[in-house]
């Protein structure tokens, strides 16, 4: 027996109040995210059965208000206004539900009907705040439940309340004194109003409720103690990635090249001719599998600590912490949330933009993301790091090596400030907007959510787009290899004539053709540096760094060598795969440009004073 088709319900709230999992838990995954149209502004849709009917559940974006002050908020606004929506479910949390309530009062003010799902109430429980549902369904006048979404708590009883507002709509409330009213003076009305409920439902016992939180604050979000803590919890992420990443990765690349000879075979057996079999196996195949062995592991240790800080309730005490430093760089603060993002993925980094609501500074954030390095350009940094900056062996190596990759990391955040500040201050002019920053109280993350999200939504996302532009450049790359133009192959020609460029950089030809070709993603910087210097016909890995020291020594690389190379590694234009993403973001072809020529312009800047500084002051 087919199940009826049933309602739609529209899911409205403010960030940070379970919204997600509430959709999650009633979806079960049953789900797909497209963009509102004409914006870059996602709308996900799910569906869920119930006493043989199908609901639509639409969850709008997170909002403040209804009165629109960013793409995310015009379309739930606009959405709401379309009717579309059967029943609208606003989901308010209960550990600050007065600041939820004024929303509440301004859907019930657009639609009708409505259903108010009081959230979190496992957490309000321990932080002991009472809310008494019945009293707060009275003063609102519409239907009320509670929930703890997270262990299911309350779901089968919302499921039936939002069936029984479809079948039978309660009676819309009275007006209230609020409507008619400018905007200005309706949010004073309705934050008086809020207030006013809010009294009247919520107990709270105020030694004991936020005392956790505000002792993590004093710590977290201080002067004196907030940059600190955000430098080690960031260079514990970093070390956690590089030191978990190493083995499966090794493994990964063991699986995925023991692949070749069969991959070979076959395509011998079934009769390819040898530039066909050359092409696909030693260009497609092994540039893929060495950007997948590479880039996987570190994205997939990387996205799911980053989401865990993320659903904790950290990363806006980053935004928080960095604020008064862009807000003087004439940027936004969200800006520190997409560059986080970026030492993950400039790709993801450009995406998480989208947060920022003001079209100025959202697209300085995009151009200046390029500036830190991702997850791809670690392997090199780690390596030049390792092979000429640091002394000894085993942990104190490690702990040294760490620190100087978190000063790279520094100064890219640096260049980041130094480059919105010019931005901001030519073809980017005006005054930074207002920052409204909700501070979400701390919370244990919820590890099956973070793993879904980081994986699905991020690894295999940016890995998805990281293979698209690979394999292409995997042929391309194959073909400068073995196609000889004289007694030279078409490599080592480009080679030559980067060699001046080269040279005015403090590096060479071989290592300038590189860069180019590690186009498609930076994992194969290393390895096209290698091909170049043994004149191989495909990518060549290392053994270990002894080795590697031993070919790049032999081929003139000095300490200043070493330190251009850094330099460039954390400066030059950004990959195929974030440039696709920058112009998908921008749908300008100007400001994708600007967005490859800003970081390369700084790289070429400062690899030139390394060299003539160590032409003048030879160590």
């Amino acid at each position: 027996m087919e199940a009826a088709t049933g309602a739609i319900i529209a899911l409205v709230g403010n960030p940070n109040v379970g919204k997600s999992t509430l959709f999650n838990a009633l979806t079960h995954l049953r789900q797909h995210t497209g963009n509102w149209p004409g914006k870059t502004v996602e709308v996900a849709r799910g569906r869920y059965l119930y006493h043989g009917t199908t609901y639509t559940l639409v969850d709008l974006p997170g909002t403040y208000s209804l009165h629109p002050g960013s793409a995310e908020e015009e379309v739930t606004r606009d959405y709401l206004l379309t009717k579309e929506a059967d029943v609208t479910l606003v989901v308010a949390d209960a550990t600050c539900l007065e600041r939820n309530l004024m929303l509440v009062l301004q859907v019930m003010a657009t639609t009708w009907p409505v259903v108010v799902c009081v959230n979190l109430l496992d957490e309000a429980a321990r932080k002991h705040i009472q809310v008494d549902l019945n009293v707060l369904e009275k003063l609102l006048g519409c239907p009320v439940i509670g929930a703890a979404a997270r262990s299911g708590r309350g779901l089968p009883q919302l499921q039936k309340l939002l069936e029984e507002a479809v079948s039978a709509p309660p009676p819309p409330p009275p007006a209230t004194a609020a409507d008619g009213l400018c905007p200005c003076r309706q949010a004073a009305a309705l934050a008086l109003q809020a207030r006013e409920i809010a009294a009247q439902a919520i107990s709270v016992d105020e030694e004991t409720a936020y005392r956790l939180d505000r002792r993590l604050d004093r710590l977290l979000t201080s002067r004196k103690g907030g940059i600190p803590a955000m430098l080690l919890l960031l260079a514990g992420i970093l070390w956690l990635t590089m030191a978990g990443a190493n083995v499966p990765s090794a493994l990964l690349s063991d699986l995925l090249f023991q692949i070749k000879a069969p991959l070979r075979g076959l395509l011998e057996q079934i009769g390819a001719p040898w530039w066909a079999v050359g092409a696909l196996v030693d260009g497609v195949y092994q540039t893929t599998a060495w950007v997948v062995s590479v880039m996987l592991p570190p994205m997939a240790i990387f996205f799911p600590l980053f989401t865990l800080l993320e659903d904790a309730g950290y990363l806006p005490r980053v935004a928080f912490n960095m604020d008064h430093f862009f807000h003087r760089s004439g940027a936004h603060g969200r800006q520190a949330l997409t560059m986080c993002m970026g030492l993950g993925c400039n790709a993801c980094g450009v995406m998480g933009c989208r947060i920022i609501q003001s079209p100025r500074e959202r697209l300085i954030a995009i151009l200046t993301n390029t500036f830190m390095p991702c997850n791809g350009r670690f392997p090199t940094l780690i390596a030049l790091i390792s092979l000429f900056f640091t002394a000894g062996s085993g942990l104190w190596r490690s702990l040294w090596s760490a620190l100087l990759l978190m000063g790279c990391i520094v100064l890219a955040v640096a260049m980041t400030l130094w480059s919105s500040r010019i931005l901001s201050a030519t073809v980017l002019k005006g005054l930074p907007s207002a920052f409204s920053l909700e501070l979400p109280p701390y919370r244990f993350p919820r590890l099956g959510q973070v793993l879904v999200r980081s994986v699905l939504d991020r690894t295999l996302f940016v890995l998805g787009r990281a293979v698209t532009v690979a394999a292409p450049a995997g042929l391309i790359i194959w073909i400068a290899a073995n196609v000889t133009v004289g007694e030279q192959s078409i490599l080592l020609h480009l080679a030559g004539f980067m060699e001046g460029p080269g040279r005015f950089l403090g590096m060479d030809g071989v290592i300038l053709l590189a860069f180019f070709l590690g186009f498609p993603a930076n994992e194969i910087v290393m390895p096209c540096i290698l091909m170049g210097y043994l004149s191989a016909g495909t990518l060549v890995d290392y053994s270990g760094l002894p080795q590697l020291h031993g070919i790049l020594t032999a081929n003139g690389w000095t300490t200043a060598t070493a330190l251009s190379v850094l330099v460039f590694t954390l400066f030059h234009f950004p990959c195929g795969t974030t440039c696709l993403t920058i112009w998908r973001e921008t749908k300008s072809l100007r400001w994708t440009a600007l967005a490859i020529v800003l970081p390369l312009a700084a790289g070429v800047v400062l690899c030139s004073l390394i060299h003539w500084i160590s032409v003048l002051l030879p160590v």
